[in-house]
């Protein structure tokens, strides 16, 4: 099936910014003329959505399979309902978090088999253009979350094991996919990550961004 349209994915921890700087880059690209639906994982759909709730939950507990299980329902739903029919449709599209967060969460951080998630990646049908990877060290990381004041969730409560296994996994990810992945520094100012991001865009895919 020929998609016209332009898949951008946004990955990274926790308080890398992701949620800022996909808006901001939407607001450039539609400056600059494209159609651009932003969008989320877990969620995008009213289905994914209530995964996502249950996935955050800090009150419920999963197996790391289960856990898996779940993205890749809820990624299903999202990619059929919203993500193909809009790059079918010539849409640049951002997503915050795709199927690289899984591999780096779920497979490095949890020890689910790492083929079992590429495999089921594949099922799903649909993989980005470019994936631009937000790196911030862990402990800007954690005062950044903790200025939001809200309650953690239930990935937010995992211990610095996890993340660092998470870290590495996304640096393991970009190592292996040079040509689709790139990874950012996240620690600056907002202004000069957003710059940076637009950058890659232009370079990697060709893209008119303002």
């Amino acid at each position: 099936m020929n998609l016209r349209g332009v898949f951008i994915t946004i990955e990274g921890g926790e308080g890398a910014g992701k949620s800022t700087q996909i808006t901001r880059l939407a607001d450039r690209l539609r400056a600059a003329g494209h159609e651009v639906l932003t969008t989320r994982e877990p969620g995008g759909t009213p289905g994914a959505e209530a995964i996502r709730a249950l996935m955050l939950d800090p009150e419920r507990h999963f197996t790391p399979l289960a856990d898996t299980l779940l993205v890749f329902a809820a990624r299903a739903d999202h990619v059929t309902a919203v993500i193909r029919p809009a790059l079918e449709r010539g849409a640049v599209v951002l997503c915050d978090r795709f199927t690289d967060s899984t591999m780096a969460y779920q497979g490095y951080g949890l020890g689910v088999d790492r083929a079992t998630i590429a495999t089921l990646g594949t099922m799903i049908g649909v993989a980005p253009d470019l994936t631009l990877i937000l790196d911030l060290p862990d402990a800007v990381a954690r005062a950044r979350l903790a200025c939001r004041g809200s309650a953690a969730d239930r990935y937010e409560k995992f211990d610095a094991g996890f993340y660092a296994r998470v870290a590495a996994g996304f640096c393991a990810i970009a190592a292996a996919a040079p040509e689709r992945c790139a990874v950012v520094d996240a620690a600056g100012r907002i202004e000069e990550v957003t710059e940076a991001l637009a950058a890659c865009i232009r370079a990697r895919l060709g893209l008119a961004i303002a």
